[in-house]
């Protein structure tokens, strides 16, 4: 896979080198002695449903302007964030060190386990529920995911949707879970 050899490996300090660094204010520290071992991909557009603007990266870094689309007053207030980001290009972006709890999960439980923020890495796919996510994506994400096991061998995969159903739909029905799982088993 194409991916894994552009995509460095994780680092002690939480960060993957090959990955653009945005560094968001919205993150604090893990809980004493709480391990990562889950991963959970969701699927952000800014403003919904149209790619490659800088919207994503302002909401994570605060700087999102409410006046610049009517849906983004609803949410500039919000103070969340992501570990990464996979643009549509399969560009990766990294917002907070994995080895720092990320705001991405919101209220959300995982097998009885409350505070999914605790112990997890959040991956955001550019993309919606409606439309196709790309290969670039998938090769990317699949790259990215074979680094997080490098250093969390135990870690979970899930959808946003996983851990808050009801509230989250994301990554949606467009996205190829099948896909994926043979990415990262042809790469094993």
């Amino acid at each position: 896979m194409a991916a894994s050899r552009w995509i460095a490996e994780l680092g002690d300090d939480g960060r993957i080198a090959s990955a653009q660094r945005t560094d968001s204010p919205n993150y604090d520290e893990r809980p004493a002695g709480c391990a990562v071992d889950l991963v959970v991909i969701h699927a952000i557009s800014l403003p919904p449903e149209h790619f490659g603007g800088p919207g994503v990266e302002q909401l994570f870094t605060n700087r999102l302007d409410p006046a610049e689309h009517p849906y983004y007053a609803s949410i500039a207030q919000l103070r969340v964030s992501a570990h990464f980001f996979i643009r549509r290009d399969g560009s990766l972006l990294q917002f907070v060190p994995t080895t720092a709890r990320a705001w991405h999960a919101g209220v959300s439980s995982w097998r009885g386990r409350e505070r999914c923020n605790d112990f997890s890495i959040g991956i955001e796919l550019e993309g919606s529920d409606v439309v196709p996510f790309r290969a670039e994506q998938y090769d990317c994400l699949a790259g990215l995911l074979l680094r997080i096991r490098e250093r969390h061998p135990h870690a979970e995969i899930c959808a946003h949707s996983d851990i808050a159903p009801g509230r989250k739909t994301d990554p949606g029905p467009c996205f190829e879970w099948v896909r994926l799982n043979a990415l990262l088993a042809s790469s094993a």
